[in-house]
């Protein structure tokens, strides 16, 4: 898996439900490094920090690889890396590849994968579009948040190295799907219900399908 762009957001008003809000969504590419700090990236807006940032979710990675699949469902879009609200688009990156709670290096930080980005009214908003939300669930390619072990640099051509692979996890996809899924695979839960790198609120709610 290699960096093919960093992503940073300016902060953006809208108007929802007759209400100004403010969003960190629209990244665009920067051509300097970025700095992965425990918390959000650095000069990232997060606006809503109830559902972003945080330790969990202190970064957002996007497969460079999926991006033809979004080119053309929204062919009228401008496009840019960035586009799907990730600080990192990562060349390489298969959710059925990676696993909750792997642990990588890349540049001089060390990030563990966490969660799969879970859409938001945001996102079809930025994407002017109602059946953006469905099409990107069932798609089933949802990308992934880090939590950041060891602080540091990223850069575009940086490469992801496996430090230590998660043991009793399942991938991002499969747990992609039990998020949505309305019959829970009670092999997944038991397989991922006490993986650290998952915030223990999501874990409750899981255990409540067991």
């Amino acid at each position: 898996m290699k960096i093919i762009s960093t992503n940073i957001a300016q902060p953006t008003t809208f108007i929802w439900n007759g209400k100004e809000e403010t969003t960190g969504i629209y990244k665009k590419p920067v051509a300097t490094s970025i700095f992965l700090g425990k918390e959000d990236v650095k000069g990232d807006e997060v606006s809503d920090r109830k559902h972003h940032g945080g330790e969990y979710k202190a970064c957002y990675l996007f497969s460079a690889d999926q991006y033809p699949y979004w080119k053309n469902l929204y062919p009228n879009l401008n496009w840019t890396f960035g586009m799907l609200g990730e600080n990192l688009t990562v060349e390489g990156l298969n959710e059925k590849n990676i696993c909750i709670g792997d642990i990588y290096k890349v540049g001089n930080a060390m990030v563990q994968i966490t969660q799969p980005r879970e859409p938001c009214y945001k996102f079809g908003m930025k994407f002017n579009s109602k059946d953006v939300l469905k099409q990107f669930i069932d798609h089933g390619f949802p990308g992934t948040y880090i939590r950041i072990l060891e602080e540091g640099t990223v850069k575009t051509g940086d490469t992801f190295k496996l430090v230590e692979k998660a043991t009793n996890s399942i991938s991002t996809f499969e747990f992609f799907e039990l998020l949505y899924a309305s019959e829970k695979n009670k092999l997944h839960i038991k397989a991922i219900i006490n993986n650290q790198a998952l915030p223990q609120k999501k874990r409750d709610r899981l255990k409540h399908f067991l």
